[in-house]
C-alpha cells in the first residue's frame, strides 16, 4: 500500500474521529509534510478532508472511486480480495492479472481499473472500458482441482455477478451460456476467464469480469453485435461502484469456498435457476452449422445440454445460443 493508501486505511479504521498530523506521522513512519501532501492528494482525487487546528484530520466523505484502501476496508472474504491491486488506467486487467500470477503473487489478488485501453470480450471481441462508470476488475485463483474442471469457474463468477446485480441494483439479471449476464434481453456484463495449465495440473485462472453499472447511451459504440445496456439505464440511478465491487467479491468467495468444498453441482443448480433461457427453445450456431432444441441445462463439465426433438441430448461446447422467434416456432 501507498502512503496515500495507508493514510485513507487510518481514516476509514478510525470513523468519525480527528488524527493529527503527528499521530498519522508516528502510526506510518513518514514525515509531517509527507502527510501534508499525502492528504493534499486526497483533496484533489475529491475526498473531502476536515481540518481542525490542535485535533487534526478527519474523513467526512469519498467519492465513487476504486482504490485499493476503500476497497479492502471492511472486506471480510476468505480467498478473494487477499491483495488489492487498484489502477487507474490499464490495457486490460486480465493482462495484468496475468503478468502478477506468473510472477507468483498470492491466490485472491484483484486487479481493477478505472479504465481500460484495450479491454476483451470473447472471441476478441473489445470490450469498450470508458473511465469512472464501470466496473472492470480481474481476479486470480490457484485452484487445486483437475484440469477440465476450470470452465466451471466461469458460471461460478457469472452467478455471483448477477446476484450482485439484483441486490445492489435491484434488477432481474439474468445469465447466458457461456459467459455473459443479460437484462431484459441486452447484455450487461461479460466474463472473460483464462488458464495457465498443464496436462494434469492447473498453475492459475484468471477470472475477467466487465459489468456496465453506470454507462450512458451515447458511450455505447454505435455497431454492437448484440444490444447492451448498463444498470443506470435500466434503473435510472447511479450505482456506488464500490459498494457493487466489495458486495461481488464477497459473493464470489462465497461461492468459491462452496466449489471447493462441494464441487459444481451447488453453482450449476444456482445458474440454471438464473438462466434466461432455461426450456426455451433456442438456435446454436456453432459456425459450421446450426442445430435446434430445447436447453435443458449444463452437465458436469459446463457443457449446454440441449434436447432435440428426437429426444438425443447435444452437448454444446461451443457457439451462439439465441432463442427461436415466435414465428419461426409456429412455421416449424
Amino acid at each position: 500500500m501507498t502512503s496515500r493508501d495507508k493514510i485513507l486505511s487510518l481514516f476509514r479504521t478510525h470513523p468519525d474521529q480527528y488524527l493529527s498530523g503527528q499521530e498519522i506521522s508516528r502510526l506510518l513512519n513518514i514525515s509531517r509534510a509527507a502527510v501534508w501532501k499525502q492528504v493534499k492528494a486526497l483533496r484533489q482525487l475529491g475526498f473531502e478532508i476536515e481540518a481542525k487546528h490542535s485535533q487534526g484530520y478527519r474523513l467526512l466523505a469519498a467519492p465513487d472511486l476504486l482504490l485499493a484502501a476503500e476497497i479492502e476496508n471492511g472486506l471480510n472474504c476468505q480467498y478473494i480480495g487477499q491483495s488489492v491491486i487498484s489502477l487507474s488506467e490499464t490495457d486490460s486487467t486480465n493482462v495484468q492479472a496475468r503478468r502478477l500470477a506468473e510472477e507468483g503473487v498470492l491466490e485472491g489478488t484483484v486487479v481493477v481499473a478505472d479504465r481500460q485501453s484495450a479491454g476483451r470480450g470473447r472471441l476478441g471481441r473489445r470490450w469498450e472500458s470508458p473511465s469512472g462508470v464501470n466496473l472492470y476488475c480481474s481476479i486470480l485463483l490457484r485452484p487445486k482441482i483437475p484440469v477440465q474442471q476450470a470452465p466451471q469457474l466461469t458460471f461460478l463468477s457469472a452467478v455471483a455477478v448477477a446476484e450482485t446485480l439484483n441486490k445492489i441494483c435491484q434488477l432481474s439479471a439474468k445469465v447466458k451460456w457461456p459467459n455473459d449476464i443479460v437484462v431484459n434481453g441486452a447484455k450487461i456484463s461479460g466474463l472473460l476467464n483464462e488458464m495457465s495449465a498443464e496436462t494434469e495440473q492447473i498453475h492459475f485462472v484468471i477470472l475477467g469480469i466487465g459489468v456496465n453499472l453506470n454507462m450512458l447511451e451515447d458511450q455505447f459504440p454505435d455497431k454492437l453485435k448484440y444490444p447492451a445496456t448498463s444498470a443506470f439505464l435500466e434503473t435510472g440511478k447511479l450505482v456506488n461502484r464500490l459498494i457493487f465491487l466489495q458486495e461481488f467479491l464477497q459473493c464470489l468467495d462465497k461461492y468459491y469456498s462452496e466449489f471447493l468444498r462441494e464441487g459444481f453441482v451447488p453453482i450449476r443448480r444456482r445458474w440454471e435457476n438464473l438462466c434466461n433461457m432455461m426450456n426455451m427453445q433456442v438456435e446454436v450456431d456453432q459456425g459450421s452449422g446450426n442445430l435446434c432444441g430445447t436447453v435443458v441445462g449444463l452437465d458436469a463439465e459446463g457443457a449446454l445440454r440441449v434436447q432435440l426433438d428426437n429426444g438425443q441430448i447435444e452437448r454444446i461446447l461451443a457457439g451462439d445460443v439465441s432463442p427461436v422467434s415466435k414465428v419461426n416456432q409456429e412455421l416449424n
